[in-house]
């Protein structure tokens, strides 16, 4: 017996109460078997949706697999959804995606042998669990595996199979061999699924807390070679040469400098993932043995672009991925002047700093280095002291209006000549970017 929050609980007292069977199930029932914290429920019922809409007047129905999404307010605002769908059977998914026929189930049995993973078929009523298909044992022994057999889970959605490596990297878990068999088996088939449900899951997988986990078990399965082929040839790329410091291959430093990301974005640690990904075009072996990578981080920069373009990433986050992986070789020194660190500041963007020094960090642990220096820890601080300085002149504390006033001129293309003028003594170090200095400067002037 397990207990449920009230309101989830709820839900399903109403349907009991007006005669029907009702059950949550899914993932918010394993994550709370697991002590972990839920949001959203998912209940099965033998209701159909018209009836589920009459005892709840407050929801809605607007598709074809029996699902009623019921609001859950607080005070006047919704606060969640909760989804209440019909028992059902499938039937034929041609397409690898859809079920080619939906019938009305009679049982909540019937019901639940259709669902994905063990895991997700326990279904709970508030008074007893009913666990079909050993999925209580699969919490235990931390194990991914398909309610049924694998190949017919994985030939009605091809998606489950990343679902699985997805799921496994969240709870830390591993895949069951026989359901791993058929991933292997069954990996081509991912190209039978949307490039935007296969981007979803990737991020997933990305913001996971086994993320580089993850990223290997998608390689073990044959899926990382359908998402980004050209990752794969990385794995085979070796980095153990004289002079350098690097201990592993190009795809294993990608996946370890991923594991040590500090980042939770997801688009900051698929740009971990990928900034080394133009190594494989770039590797030279010189006469004394050194291994080169030149300009691979613009090599890396196009290779990614064809990805994230594929992968079909918002402009935002493209440009995020791009800039990190395009500028990732920064010198870390300290002694640099202040105009060699606005150059990179400029490059990189005020607004990508701290996503490019996390990428940093995950690189260094990645290849084998020490997690911080102390030539890294004082360049942070030159960073921090270079960006209180204007980088234009829409920073100055002054504009056209003072100009104006204070030369009592006209608007006209000497307010911007002056302004440049001022701008370029202020990075100079000339003058200071204090208002009663540029005041005192502007009336020198007139």
């Amino acid at each position: 017996m397990i207990t449920i929050p009230q309101s989830a609980q709820n839900i399903i007292d109403t349907l009991v109460k007006s005669g029907y069977q009702a059950y949550a199930v899914g993932g918010s029932v394993r994550d709370t078997l697991m002590g972990r914290p839920t949001h959203g429920w998912d209940y099965t019922t033998n209701a159909l949706p018209e009836q589920i809409l009459k005892v709840f007047p407050d929801s809605f129905y607007d598709n074809q697999f029996g699902t009623v999404g019921i609001k859950q307010r607080k005070g006047e605002d919704v606060e969640d959804i909760y989804e209440v769908t019909t028992y059902r059977s499938e039937k034929g998914y041609t397409d690898h995606r859809h079920p080619d026929n939906i019938q009305w189930g009679t049982s909540l049995e019937e019901d639940l042998s259709r669902r994905d993973f063990t895991i997700n078929a326990i279904a709970i009523d508030g008074k007893e669990i009913v666990d079909s298909f050993g999925g209580q044992k699969d919490l235990e022994e931390k194990l991914i595996r398909t309610v049924g057999n694998a190949d017919e889970r994985f030939a009605e959605d091809a998606l489950r199979m990343m679902r699985a490596v997805r799921i496994a990297s969240e709870l830390g878990f591993m895949i069951e061999p026989e359901t791993m068999a058929a991933i292997q088996k069954s990996a081509s088939s991912l190209a039978q699924i949307s490039v935007e449900r296969i981007r979803d899951e990737l991020f997933r997988i990305l913001a996971s807390p086994f993320a580089a986990d993850g990223i290997l078990m998608l390689k073990n399965t044959g899926l990382l070679k359908e998402i980004i082929p050209e990752l794969e040839p990385a794995f085979a790329i070796g980095q153990k040469s004289p002079e350098r410091h690097h201990i592993y291959d190009v795809g294993t430093h990608s996946v370890m400098a991923l594991k040590n990301c500090p980042s939770p974005d997801p688009v900051v640690r698929l740009a971990t993932l990928l900034h080394d990904i133009g190594k494989t075009a770039t590797y030279k072996v010189m006469d004394n043995g050194v291994v080169t990578f030149y300009n691979h981080e613009v090599v890396s920069t196009k290779v990614a672009k064809n990805i994230v373009q594929r992968l079909r990433l918002s402009r935002k986050q493209i440009e995020k991925v791009l800039t990190l992986i395009r500028w990732h070789q920064f010198t870390v020194d300290e002694r640099q002047t202040d105009s060699a660190l606005r150059r990179f500041i400029v490059h990189v963007g005020k607004e990508n700093i701290e996503d490019m020094l996390a990428l940093r960090i995950g690189d260094r642990l990645g290849g084998g280095a020490s997690e911080t220096s102390w030539r890294l820890e004082l360049f942070k601080k030159r960073l921090e002291e270079v960006q209180k300085q204007p980088f234009s002149v829409t920073d100055l504390n002054i504009d056209g209006n003072d100009v104006m006033k204070t030369l009592n001129v006209k608007p006209g293309p000497i307010i911007g000549k002056t302004l440049n003028d001022l701008f370029a003594e202020v990075e100079a170090g000339t003058l200071k970017n204090e208002r009663e200095e540029l005041l005192k400067k502007l009336k020198n002037i007139s």
